[in-house]
């Protein structure tokens, strides 16, 4: 397992949750709720600044079957775009699936009714994420996900 901070980002439509790692990489917690506007990515790129990750994990919103729909294919763009703002920062795709469906549930479970859970769904999904990706790095001793490359050149993924 490497040590090292890392970022995990739950990019949805409204708001973008956060979280983060300690340098051990076992305790993940809620960091910030970032709305989605134009200013995302500058915001995101400070606090990249700020915790000083390894990496940075972005959900991947593939299909309950795994496949590449629409959202997963705009989300490669926008993970293309955050590589180019967080260099020299690695950011990898991880699958997102469920995470918000599990955000939700353990936020119910904790007491939180629909209303409170508004506000930090988005940061407890981006845990989920972080978790799933920590779990995966743990039982394979492989970084989680896929390494989105940015060719400089021409500011295409390769």
């Amino acid at each position: 397992m490497r040590s090292g901070t890392r970022l995990a980002i739950d990019w949805g439509a409204a708001r973008i949750g956060v979280a983060a790692c300690d340098a051990d990489a076992i305790l993940c917690y809620p960091v910030e709720t970032v709305p989605n506007t134009p200013a995302a990515l500058s915001r995101i790129a400070a606090l990249a600044a700020e915790h000083k990750p390894i990496e940075i994990l972005i959900g991947l919103p593939v299909s309950l079957r795994g496949r590449d729909e629409q959202a997963a294919n705009e989300m490669r763009g926008l993970a293309q775009r955050l590589a180019r703002a967080v260099q020299p920062v690695p950011v990898r795709l991880v699958d997102e699936r469920l995470s918000t469906a599990s955000a939700h549930r353990r936020l119910a479970q904790a007491g939180r009714n629909s209303r409170q859970r508004r506000g930090i769904v988005d940061q407890a999904a981006a845990v989920a994420i972080l978790e799933g990706a920590l779990d995966r790095e743990r039982s394979t001793s492989a970084a989680a996900g896929e390494k989105v490359t940015v060719d400089n050149r021409k500011g295409e993924r390769r």
